[in-house]
C-alpha cells in the first residue's frame, strides 16, 4: 500500500505547541509577490486619486473665475447701455 517514502515528515512537537516561539517563518513567494503588487497598486491609485482631486479643485477655481468675469462683463455692458440711453 504505502511505501516508507510516502510517509509524512516527522512533526516538531515543540514548534507545534508553542507557535509564538518560532521565529523562522517560511514565506510563500507567490503570495508575497501578490501582496506586494497589491500594495503598489493601492499606492498608485491613491496618488492618482489625490492628483484628480487637485485637478478638480483647479477646474472649479477656473470655472468660478470665468463665470465671475462673464458676470462683470455683462454688468459693465448693461451699465454702458443704460448710460448711453440716459444721455439721449
Amino acid at each position: 500500500m504505502a511505501s516508507p517514502g510516502d510517509a509524512f515528515p516527522a512533526a516538531d512537537a515543540e514548534k507545534e505547541l508553542n507557535p509564538g516561539e518560532n521565529k523562522n517563518f517560511e514565506v510563500d513567494p507567490v503570495s508575497s509577490e501578490v501582496a506586494t503588487s497589491l500594495q503598489i497598486k493601492e499606492q498608485i491609485e491613491a496618488a492618482e486619486k489625490k492628483e484628480n482631486e487637485k485637478k478638480d479643485a483647479l477646474d472649479t477655481i477656473k470655472s468660478a473665475i470665468l463665470v465671475s468675469g462673464i458676470v462683470v462683463a455683462l454688468a459693465g455692458a448693461v451699465f454702458a447701455i443704460v448710460k448711453k440711453l440716459k444721455e439721449k
